[in-house]
């Protein structure tokens, strides 16, 4: 996973030379080339809602452990924020003030490489002059923890590269020199022997997933187990300094740029050879970009299958994918997944995925659209931030590699589908969704996305039963408050047995009084009855396992979505024979 990180942001050219990374920046400082006070610009795109501000690819950049190596509080060079920078912002703390002046003091450290930097120390010394720019913020609805740099005149110093010597001899300062007899191993990732990192640099980027908002170490020892042979810290796991800042370049830029965020995990993604974003089939399947319709995965990767197939997409043929399932814990990484395969297969494995996801409309008289990832990840809970981030890993795993869904899916989904029908609300197309997918790669059962009379399980036509039963009721006693199903669905789903034989039996009170009014009615119900207790067999179930209850389920929706389709056409043929009559 690590080289493949490296070959990522070796191809596209990122920032991975260690003290050096890319930062998002708010605001600009704008000084005259005497230190007088120009201007707050702001930017970015000013005209976007949620503006973040502009990037720079190569700011100056201290760990965690420069940052406090010695006991000193230092502040970043350059680039830092706002309350730092220009004490904006309340409060008046120690440590504040103590960064802003290490802030200052590495401007006047720096003007040795480049002068320029003085103006901006003395204005930064300057009350009145931070004052002005304290207003101009808070004008602008500036928050102390934007990022804020500075231009002299016509020089921005974070875009210049004057300064890069004297970085590079301060960082080596803070590190105390290099160790003469470090001991040289194998690097893990590229296989040249290196001085091993002591520590990597954090990963940022999953915060709002458990991680730490400095960062979350991929790769970390601190414990006194991970002292064997003599291996301290990050011994253990040999990269060099370069490789541990490339592979965090790497995964920072694929958080920021193409990471797609469900519950307490994230998701990212990339492959060998760059695709379009309309053949980036996992996007299309998250649902990353917002112009693409419910179908547009299913869709889009059949084209893509055919253009293979017929020779037209031959670059496809040998790209992989690489997929990575992120959350943070503790300033950990977790990484709860890891996959990569052909791109053939997995435009294979996406269409099965909606394949046996695939059901009935809950009116009946078409396919439900296909569900997109979140829908089916959100049909396993109430709120969608009650999924455990393994559940959703798993069910990734499952769209991408067609590996069969976990039961404790098919629990959670079942559980939601018997809630919906109890409390009578509309059928979730993906919960059911879930079913089926889970049965049909669990092995040995066959789904269809309708009804099925010649399904094999006795389960199903018990679901079936209960489905025509309820009907009937609602056909002979319109006006019922509590209904069979209401009454009887949860006992009935898990010992058929105890009673869909006495549901039965009251059904011949309906019946009789059907037959008072409409006797082919009555006639068409226990035709359809007789039929489903033969296909049930000559015993009811008396107990339903997980997967049993799963198929009373379905064969519950089914029915009823084939009898309202039904009645549906029945109805609309009435008004049509209506409408003609002279």
């Amino acid at each position: 996973m690590v080289n493949l990180l490296l070959e990522y942001a070796t191809k596209h050219h990122l920032v991975v030379e260690p003290g050096f990374a890319p930062k998002t920046v708010k605001w600009l400082l704008w000084l005259s080339e005497t230190g007088e006070l120009l201007d707050v610009v702001e930017l970015g795109n000013t005209e976007q809602r949620n503006n973040r501000g502009q990037e720079f690819a190569r700011c100056p950049d201290l760990q965690q452990q420069e940052m406090i190596a010695g006991g000193v509080t230092r502040s970043h060079f350059l680039v830092d924020t706002c309350d730092v920078v220009v004490l904006y912002g309340a409060g008046d703390d120690a440590k504040r003030l103590a960064k802003h002046r290490y802030f200052i003091h590495l401007l006047e450290q720096a003007s040795e490489a480049m002068p320029e930097l003085v103006v901006a120390a003395r204005a930064l010394h300057d009350e009145n002059l931070l004052k002005r720019v304290q207003e101009r913020l808070e004008r602008s609805k500036a928050r102390p923890a934007d990022k804020i740099t500075f231009r002299i005149g016509a020089i921005t110093p974070v875009e210049s590269d004057r300064w890069y010597e004297w970085w590079g001899q301060y960082r080596r300062s803070l590190q105390g020199g290099a160790d003469s007899s470090a001991r040289k191993m194998v690097c893990f990732a590229t296989g040249e022997f290196t001085e091993p990192a002591a520590t990597h640099p954090k990963i940022r980027g999953l915060a709002d997933v458990g991680g730490q908002p400095t960062g979350s170490a991929l790769i970390s020892f601190d414990k006194d187990a991970f002292t064997s042979y003599s291996l301290d810290q990050s011994a253990n796991c040999a990269l060099s300094e370069e490789a541990a800042f490339a592979y965090r370049a790497a995964l920072e830029e694929l958080l920021a740029n193409h990471s797609y965020r469900l519950a307490g995990a994230k998701i990212v993604h990339w492959f060998r050879q760059p695709l379009k974003r309309e053949d980036d089939l996992i996007d299309i399947l998250l649902g990353g970009s917002e112009a693409q319709e419910e179908a547009a995965a299913q869709a889009q990767a059949q084209r893509l299958l055919r253009a293979i197939h017929a020779g037209e997409r031959p670059e496809l043929i040998d790209n992989q994918f690489y997929a990575l399932t992120l959350s943070g814990s503790g300033g950990r990484v977790m990484v709860r997944d890891w996959m990569e395969g052909s791109f053939e297969t997995l435009a294979q494995n996406i269409l099965r995925w909606f394949d046996d996801l695939s059901i009935v409309h809950r009116e009946g008289n078409r396919l439900a659209e296909p569900p997109r990832f979140g829908a089916v990840v959100g049909a396993l809970a109430r709120e969608i931030q009650d999924v455990p981030s393994p559940i959703i890993s798993r069910l990734f795993r499952c769209a991408v590699t067609g590996s069969p869904l976990p039961d404790k899916a098919m629990a959670q989904a079942l559980s939601r589908v018997r809630a919906d029908i109890l409390t009578d609300s509309p059928f979730n197309h993906a919960r059911l969704g879930i079913l089926k997918a889970t049965l049909i790669r669990k092995g040995g059962v066959s789904m269809k996305p309708a009804l099925n009379p010649e399904h094999p399980s006795p389960a199903y036509h018990c679901g079936r039963l209960l489905a025509v039963l309820a009907s009937l009721q609602r056909t002979a006693l319109p006006n019922v408050e509590s209904g069979v199903i209401q009454r009887f669905y949860a006992a009935a789903s898990a010992t058929p047995a105890l009673v869909l034989g006495r549901i039965v039996r009251t059904a011949q009170f309906h019946l009789d009084k059907i037959r008072s009014e409409n006797p082919g009615l009555a006639a068409w119900y226990e035709g359809r009855i007789a039929d489903i207790l033969s296909a049930i067999g000559d015993t009811i179930p008396v107990t339903l396992s997980l997967e049993e209850q799963s198929l009373f389920a379905l064969g519950y929706y089914q029915q009823m979505a084939h009898d309202r389709a039904g009645k549906t056409a029945l109805d609309q043929n009435t008004t049509t024979t209506e409408e003609v009559q002279p």
